[in-house]
């Protein structure tokens, strides 16, 4: 998949023109559309094609639970041409975007939706409406986001990896906890995989890095306490706090601009997103969120040390400090 045009133009028409209509009418799955059901999927595919010969796939997992429907509905009415177009103006030239739709598996009826690697606004636009915003959630503090890094590692095959061994990139929204393994009975119940036992969701993450540079996205600063930390010791610097969901796709395109070095650092990421006019506010935000990520690249716009590539001096006078080698006799 990922074949056809991308027009930004086209894109923001699109979501412009239904920015007042109910969430009802935008998102009207009342369950998981045949077509996003995992069960039986071998491979979603992010290929190269003549009109994108250097395919980049993303994949977005988003967090469609009660208290995070906000955010797939921000993407289709607002902000998801802004992501586009920060790419493309950046220098990131084929983006093949995946919507994926994350619940929990104890409890909802819907707790894994799947669509397509996408190029082109209209089918991208049609995966992320056709998401059903089912609105329940786990009841223990954890959620199965763990079941979508499963299927993007066992499951999505991109011609990014495999011709270039070139990562693409997985972001997943949320404000819950993993559980702490992948289930092996959910796993043959949704997905139809067959384990020999139960995976620790460390497991699950190395396998969804060898293909991925994977990020978690906290919408809001209140909601960091519920699950930074197990998120942390899972990746680390990849868990990426918002101030506010909004900030959501400005904060996505700008890992990728960066991890890419399609900017060069945060201060031309700044200078980027303001000409395509984002407030000061927002800008402020978005820039502080990124920030300790960006030191980890050496791309946050601080001045790195130089470090001195000088022989140790050799053949010095003595000192007149005398190392002492055994305790003083009393």
């Amino acid at each position: 998949m990922g074949f056809g045009s991308y027009s930004y133009d086209a894109h923001e028409s699109l979501t412009r023109g239904r920015a007042a209509l109910p969430r009802q009418q935008l998102f009207r799955q009342d369950r998981c559309h045949p077509l996003m059901e995992p069960h039986g999927v071998r491979w979603r595919e992010s290929r190269d094609s003549a009109g994108h010969p250097a395919s980049l796939g993303i994949v977005f997992a988003l967090d469609v639970t009660g208290s995070m429907g906000h955010i797939p509905e921000l993407l289709a009415r607002q902000r998801l041409p802004a992501f586009m177009k920060a790419l493309l103006e950046a220098g990131v030239a084929d983006p093949q975007v995946l919507f994926m739709a994350v619940g929990d598996a104890h409890s909802d009826r819907a707790p894994l939706q799947v669509g397509q690697f996408e190029s082109s606004e209209r089918q991208m636009d049609q995966w992320l409406t056709w998401l059903f915003l089912e609105g329940g959630g786990g009841a223990a503090g954890a959620e199965s986001y763990e079941l979508a890094m499963y299927f993007a590692a066992a499951h999505t095959d991109l011609d990014c990896w495999r011709k270039r061994e070139h990562r693409g990139y997985f972001f997943m929204t949320g404000d819950e906890r993993p559980h702490g393994y992948v289930s092996r009975k959910q796993v043959a119940d949704l997905i139809g995989d067959t384990l020999e036992q139960d995976v620790p969701v460390r497991h699950v993450v190395d396998a969804l890095q060898r293909a991925y540079e994977p990020f978690f996205l906290i919408p809001d600063l209140a909601r960091r306490r519920q699950c930074e930390r197990d998120w942390r010791e899972l990746l680390g610097d990849r868990v990426i706090c918002l101030e506010d969901a909004t900030d959501t796709v400005d904060v996505a395109a700008g890992l990728v601009a960066l991890c890419e070095g399609a900017l060069p650092d945060l201060d031309a990421l700044a200078r980027h997103l303001q000409r395509g006019g984002l407030t000061r506010e927002r800008l402020g935000a978005v820039v502080r969120a990124l920030t300790p990520f960006a030191a980890t690249l050496g791309r946050d716009g601080t001045p790195q040390p130089r470090l001195e590539d000088e022989p140790l001096p050799e053949h010095d006078a003595p000192s007149g400090l005398q190392r002492l080698v055994a305790p003083p006799e009393r």
